[in-house]
């Protein structure tokens, strides 16, 4: 049977184009570290890059920090030059040495002295800086979303198998000691058979203000911060959060935005690839005339073979507390059910009684901006030690995106107002409309290639 990464890398790099496994890939398993071209000796320090120095950069100091991660932070690089200068200022404190300053990405990952780069830019950078980073020859940790759309998804899988490079998605939730117990208890048959899980993410976001014709704020490097997205005006307000609702050129909405850590722990959960059918109710249900311009309420629902099911309940702008927390997962089995979060989880058998709980010390954020937390810190040490050869990798790239894809799915059945059925294998979509949206459009000389 053709494994995913065999369908993607013959599909876009040629039969000829890069060696793959022939071992089938699933969702409960990840490469192992060996399979990866070491440069890196398993002691020697790495030499670190971060790119995108907004609201998620904090959660980077305390693994960088940690004496058994190894690694020198070389760069801080952003567009906006007041970021650039707090982060600098932040952690040179912490690190106890200065830190490098950078407008531009392509100057850090130009670096043949990095080996490491932390890409945390907005969306539509993700795929391209990353694929970018390992033609020069780096490994690579992407915050989720790792891609802008299903073809950029499957080159960053291709390249990372054509350069041979350790890259992990952000899904930190991977690296999260309870999470991983109670998905192990899972598939061994504590709930029974597990057929279906609904992921949630409940938030009270206020009005948006409408975009209008602004100055470019002082220190922005507007054209760069556009890079490969079409060129336009600046508008006030879009460079620092907003641009997650403002359009399809920048963000991937908030199912994109969040979805993507809980879709995650339920098709992990289940023990599912690809879906064979996705359908979505969403729409824009509050604060109507403000500046958000997609969906803010969405109910997803993927089907999958051995009638699985993931449903995804996102609610941007109500916060009535439906499911018990913010956001989490809920996995129903045939004698049982779990529940789920980034803090704890419960079991409870069939009646409803609740049989075995775990509240754990981590302390990683959940709808609050920014993030951050031991999670964090456990998976990135993880991915530096992968690249070392001493760990194997939790959310490897080519399984994360897969529960990517589940976001591109919702966000084109959301787009074209209607549902599609999708080939399990490979992850195609069986309509033509939808599949005109698999791409994007780039900035002429942006296009992505690998």
């Amino acid at each position: 049977m053709t494994t995913r990464r065999d369908f993607i890398t013959k599909s876009i790099l040629g039969s000829a184009a890069v060696a793959t496994s022939n071992v089938a890939f699933s969702s409960a398993t990840a490469m192992p570290a060996s399979s990866y071209r070491k440069i890196i000796g398993a002691n020697d320090k790495l030499h670190v890059g971060i790119a995108g120095l907004g609201r998620r950069v904090g959660a980077y100091l305390d693994p960088i920090a940690l004496k058994e991660s190894n690694v020198e932070l070389v760069y801080l690089c952003d567009v906006m030059q007041h970021q650039r200068d707090n982060a600098i200022r932040k952690f040179s404190k912490r690190l106890g040495y200065t830190l490098k300053g950078e407008n531009d990405i392509r100057r850090v990952i130009d670096d043949k002295k990095i080996d490491v780069l932390i890409n945390a830019t907005p969306d539509h950078w993700h795929a391209p800086g990353s694929i970018m980073a390992m033609k020069a020859g780096k490994h690579v940790y992407v915050e989720k979303p790792c891609s802008h759309t299903m073809d950029e998804n499957e080159k960053l899988v291709a390249a990372a198998a054509k350069y041979d490079k350790v890259v992990q998605m952000g899904n930190q939730q991977r690296s999260s000691a309870h999470t991983v117990e109670v998905i192990k208890a899972i598939h061994e048959g504590e709930i029974g058979k597990a057929f279906k899980a609904t992921a949630f993410y409940t938030n009270s976001r206020g009005e948006v203000p409408n975009q209008k014709p602004a100055e470019v704020p002082k220190g922005l490097d507007w054209e760069l911060w556009q890079g490969p997205a079409p060129r336009r005006a600046y508008t006030d307000n879009t460079w620092d959060y907003n641009w997650h609702w403002y359009g399809w050129d920048y963000g991937t909405a908030e199912a994109g935005n969040n979805g993507t850590h809980e879709l995650d722990v339920a098709r992990w959960a289940l023990g599912v690839d690809f879906p064979r059918e996705a359908h979505v109710e969403a729409y824009k249900r509050h604060f109507e005339n403000d500046g958000w311009e997609m969906y803010d309420t969405m109910k997803a629902r993927f089907s999958f073979s051995d009638d699985k099911i993931i449903e995804w309940d996102g609610r941007s702008r109500s916060g009535y507390d439906l499911y018990k927390g913010g956001r989490g997962t809920i996995i129903y089995g045939s004698e049982g059910t779990v529940f789920v979060d980034r803090n704890k989880y419960e079991i409870y058998d069939r009646n409803g009684k609740l049989i075995k709980s775990n509240e754990s010390a981590s302390q990683e954020a959940g709808t609050a901006l920014g993030g951050g937390g031991d999670t964090t810190t456990a998976h990135m040490l993880n991915f530096f030690n992968s690249i070392r050869g001493k760990a194997t990798l939790n959310a490897p790239i080519d399984d994360a995106s897969i529960s990517m894809a589940m976001v591109h799915y919702a966000n084109i059945a959301y787009r074209i107002n209607k549902g599609f059925a999708i080939d399990e294998q490979s992850g195609r979509i069986y309509d033509r409309e939808a599949m005109k949206l698999w791409n994007r459009t780039y900035e002429p000389g942006w296009e992505l290639k690998i």
